[in-house]
């Protein structure tokens, strides 16, 4: 097992994930702001710190995790993940309370992922993707927790990904919700959001 696996990640456990947990909650919140998240420890590649952070806070033993080709490939991101939450790793996209995301431009379709259901709308999947950058740039958001509304991009993401999240929000009250982290930030977009193209 990788040496990364077995070291643990917080310095202060509870203090750390409360304050991750806090933040997820604010990026939730208030729909294309983008929260400072700072880790304090180094995740194995391809894992971005910022969203091992975030699983650490949120995912436990009845959250299956899913991974994309990138993560799977490396087992000391499966091995680390086992080691701080105690998940099983998802078969298939849509079997997955958490799907992990590292290669954003070649992510899934969003109606991959599980989109809950009349009865129980919170039994979706949340995406985790990690990109490089967020920005000021790409799509216009509308919508709760948005006063008015809102510029947001996050780069790089898949061609065509603001027209899925438009299909998305039609959903509504199914569908996905995504949290986007870059290195030592983090901005969400659930699925309550209206995202248009930029003018």
């Amino acid at each position: 097992m990788p040496d990364v696996a077995i070291r643990p990640a917080f310095n202060h456990s509870v203090h750390q994930s409360q304050a991750a947990f806090r933040t997820v909650m604010d990026a939730m919140a208030r729909p294309g702001r983008m929260l400072p998240l700072e880790t304090g420890f180094t995740a194995p590649a391809p894992l971005n710190a910022t969203a091992a952070a975030i699983l650490l806070t949120l995912a436990d033993y009845e959250t299956p995790i899913w991974l994309d080709a990138a993560l799977s490939a490396e087992p000391g991101v499966a091995a680390f993940l086992r080691f701080h939450t105690g998940a099983r790793l998802a078969a298939a996209p849509n079997a997955a309370a958490f799907a992990v995301i590292a290669d954003a431009a070649a992510a899934p379709p969003l109606t991959a992922f599980a989109q809950g259901t009349p009865e129980y709308p919170d039994r979706s999947t949340t995406l985790i993707l990690q990109v490089e950058a967020l920005t000021l740039r790409g799509w216009t958001l509308t919508g709760p927790g948005i006063e008015g509304e809102r510029a947001f991009g996050a780069a790089p993401v898949a061609e065509g990904l603001g027209a899925q999240l438009a299909d998305n929000r039609r959903r509504f009250p199914l569908g996905v919700d995504i949290i986007f982290t870059a290195p030592g930030s983090v901005a969400a977009l659930p699925r309550s959001t209206w995202v248009m193209e930029a003018r």
